[in-house]
């Protein structure tokens, strides 16, 4: 799956940007081809300056409120990667750059990437709070859901152990 993955990175993408600019150049001329990828690299430094300045006000405000910026961390990551796409000669990079860096369809992004990493960000959180930390606690399901209740309530033990550190790094 990995080499599957390097492949289309490395050889399929260029190919096609390649034959997008070479399309583009035989209809337009390859002066102008040349002129739109430099205008589309500066206009994408621009788009992902103020567009990464929103991502970072948003950020700050969020824990001025005291709230967990965890969409707005994903919104400055999507941003550095849609400018790095739109800097990156190519017309398909850039479309796909363009796609990050505007706010509405950043959402959509975030949105399915959140719905398809949720359950990997979890179980890295933990397992990386585990390792600072130490155990903090341990739960050992029971026998299911009680009489009388839809599946929701499981019984359960709960036992507290002591961490290895009692701080935070």
């Amino acid at each position: 799956m990995v080499a599957l993955l390097l492949i289309v990175l490395f050889i399929v993408v260029p190919a096609l940007e390649l034959l997008v600019i070479y399309q583009i150049g035989t209809a337009i001329g390859i002066i102008p081809t040349i002129i739109l990828l430099l205008l589309d690299s500066v206009l994408g430094g621009v788009l992902m300056r103020s567009q990464g300045r929103a991502a970072w006000m948003r950020f700050n405000a969020a824990l001025a409120e005291g709230r967990v910026p965890g969409r707005e961390v994903m919104d400055g990551a999507l941003v550095i990667f849609g400018g790095a796409l739109l800097l990156t000669p190519g017309f398909l990079s850039d479309i796909l750059g363009l796609l990050l860096l505007l706010p509405p369809t950043r959402a959509v992004v975030r949105t399915v990437l959140v719905r398809r990493y949720s359950q990997r960000i979890i179980e890295g959180a933990a397992s990386g709070a585990e390792a600072r930390m130490g155990r903090m606690f341990t739960f050992q399901a029971g026998g299911g859901a009680r009489p009388g209740h839809d599946g929701d309530v499981v019984d359960g033990t709960a036992s507290e152990v002591k961490p290895r550190r009692t701080e935070l790094p």
